[in-house]
């Protein structure tokens, strides 16, 4: 049986692949392809372009280029082929047996750019059960000596092949990931119930990767979190408080970019990350305003949000990068019903903040109670906690001593604070001059 070539363990320089397929198949884009190169830090040296009615089973595309993509691999002396598609584990062996030099898939490529941004524990457990999964269905004939049982002074046993010692190893190394991701889920759930005890609303920002997320969370929230123009510059989510008015406190979450055809092995593995956004009580879907693909990107991650449950969620739509359309002013479109449903702004300069922070504000916006209340004297304390809610707005004085405290605040907290003072509610709201309340928002 002829050996296979063994991978060599380095190579940068890289020619791609490209090829069109009909509308039937699900189409990639060829500029995204070559940001995915560039984010991964590959070489390009050429693009052998084509088109075929549908793959090949065995090499995946033509043997006629095949033999042009071994030209080009031979001319560019490059050790690193990539292919802007998917392949399966016999169509990258094969291919490399006759190039001579590594494969890599889209899947893989994407799976080595999430390898180089992982910065938290968590989401380096994320990328490498992402990896083990994919690399558990490329074992097979992968390299020769895996075939072979093992043998010699110490390594004698019951005939297991080297094959299967690598598959049970990855097998338990699963196994334990899984395990601790599930503990990183007990986490997040633990801290999603605090905050929805505290009242505390806990916004998302979704979206196409290098849509500008992490410049948008920078900008709300005067923090540092790396940014870039490049794909998936962000990969371990990020939360942050931020006060907006009448609002009160948010949880702002920065989580990963999405992508077309996003591979499913990196939705299971980053489920614990990608509900965040599902268990949001609001999504503010940030869009590349300029970029040519603009409503593919939307459509694509409308796709991965259905996909982990999240659709369901309330969202804005934030279309970011104006500055880079001219005399573009920022502005808070409507619908019918006066309500907010996107905001055009540019994460960059802090144009059209004003206006998000506006249409957060009314889409978020709580039943408030607002009016006059009157107290008497002995009643300073619930005067000094309506100060430490910041709910008065002025306050006065009658002839008798009480004190008119103008007042407005969420109907959650005046619940909350009759209940903590044991207040009459009948009489307390028979002392309220024009009381009422009001909604911004269901």
């Amino acid at each position: 049986m002829e050996s296979l070539f063994d991978r060599p363990q380095s190579g940068e320089r890289a020619v791609l692949v490209h090829i069109e397929f009909p509308k039937e198949f699900d189409g990639e884009d060829l500029q995204e392809f070559e940001m995915l190169v560039d984010s991964a830090g590959a070489q390009r040296l050429g693009v052998l372009k084509g088109s075929r009615p549908a793959p090949n089973s065995r090499l995946f595309i033509g043997t006629g280029k095949v033999e042009e993509l071994a030209g080009l691999v031979a001319e560019f002396e490059a050790d690193l082929v990539i292919f802007n598609h998917s392949l399966n584990p016999s169509q990258e062996r094969n291919l490399e047996r006759e190039l001579k030099c590594r494969v890599l898939d889209r899947t893989g490529l994407i799976l080595d750019i999430f390898a180089q941004r992982a910065r938290t524990h968590e989401g380096k457990l994320q990328v490498e059960l992402a990896q083990l999964e994919h690399l558990s269905t490329r074992l097979v004939r992968g390299w020769t000596h895996l075939e072979r049982q093992k043998g010699g002074i110490g390594l004698r046993g019951p005939g297991e092949t080297q094959l299967e010692t690598d598959r049970r190893l990855l097998r338990a190394r699963v196994k334990y990931i899984q395990q601790r991701l599930q503990k990183v889920r007990k986490q997040r759930d633990q801290g999603r119930r605090a905050r929805k005890r505290a009242d505390v609303p806990t916004v998302s920002l979704v979206g196409y990767t290098n849509a500008g997320k992490s410049t948008l969370f920078n900008r709300l929230t005067a923090s540092d979190v790396y940014a870039a123009d490049q794909l998936f510059a962000t990969l371990d989510p990020t939360l942050r408080r931020i006060d907006v008015s009448d609002l009160g406190p948010v949880i702002l979450a920065d989580t990963v970019g999405f992508i077309r055809h996003l591979p499913h092995k990196l939705v299971e593995a980053f489920r614990a990350t990608l509900e965040e956004s599902r268990e949001s009580d609001f999504l503010l879907h940030v869009v590349d305003a300029c970029s040519e693909e603009r409503e593919d990107n939307i459509f694509q991650v409308n796709e991965v949000l259905h996909e982990i449950g999240a659709d369901t969620v309330p969202f804005l739509m934030v279309y970011n990068k104006i500055d880079l359309m001219g005399d573009y002013a920022p502005r808070i479109e409507r619908d019918d019903e006066g309500v907010p449903v996107a905001v055009w702004l540019s994460a960059r300069t802090g144009a059209g903040m004003t206006e998000l922070l506006q249409a957060l504000n009314e889409r978020l916006g709580k039943r408030m109670v607002e009016g006059t209340l009157c107290l008497a004297p002995e009643l300073s304390a619930v005067r000094a906690h309506c100060y430490g809610l910041k709910a008065v707005q002025a306050e006065s004085a009658d002839e008798q001593g009480n004190a008119l405290l103008d007042i407005r605040m969420p109907q959650k907290a005046w619940e909350q604070m009759v209940k903590r003072f044991e207040l009459n509610r009948e009489n307390l709201e028979q002392s309220l001059s024009g009381l009422r309340n009001s909604t911004h928002s269901e």
